[in-house]
């Protein structure tokens, strides 16, 4: 059951995720919102980061902050993000596919080197850690796009601009 659950939320959210990237305007990836914010391109890229974390999640029983390089340039196109994404996405469903109850409730950790950050079954890591995590920066990315007024595309239902007035 467990397995259903997370798979079936998990492919509900990437799909949306996958909407929103699918909009990014070409002409404004370097923008930012605020001079502390990071800009579009490199949000967009932070989401395909959360992807691969969310493959780790799958993949090992830690994650090590610490041995993540350091944090990598923005995608510059919509094209180069979505290749990055549906490439990560198909990785994702197959080890969904593939994993049992009794891998989604094995301990994972995240950790930054010595220092313990979280610790708890893989399911409610992939849950709050990977796909929580993506679904607040996503709505960042939403913020964004309203402001360039880009119509947003729905995620839970129509959006205010994919309702007919």
């Amino acid at each position: 059951m467990q397995k259903q659950l997370i798979i079936g939320d998990a492919m509900h959210e990437l799909a949306a995720t996958r909407r929103i990237l699918n909009v990014l305007p070409e002409e404004h990836m370097k923008w930012k919102p605020h001079v502390k914010s990071m800009t579009l391109g490199g949000l967009a890229t932070h989401l395909i980061n959360l992807l691969n974390w969310q493959l780790a999640i799958l993949q090992y029983p830690v994650l090590d902050l610490a041995a993540v390089s350091s944090r990598r340039e923005a995608l510059a196109s919509r094209e180069d993000v979505l290749k990055e994404f549906d490439a990560n996405l198909t990785k994702i469903e197959q080890m969904l596919a593939d994993c049992d109850e009794k891998t989604l409730s094995e301990e994972w950790t995240l950790r930054n080197g010595d220092h313990i950050i979280l610790r708890q079954p893989r399911a409610m890591a992939l849950r709050t850690f990977g796909l929580s995590h993506m679904i607040h920066h996503r709505a960042q990315l939403g913020v964004y796009l309203r402001l360039l007024d880009v119509p947003v595309p729905g995620m839970y239902g129509l959006s205010a601009d994919e309702v007919k007035q």
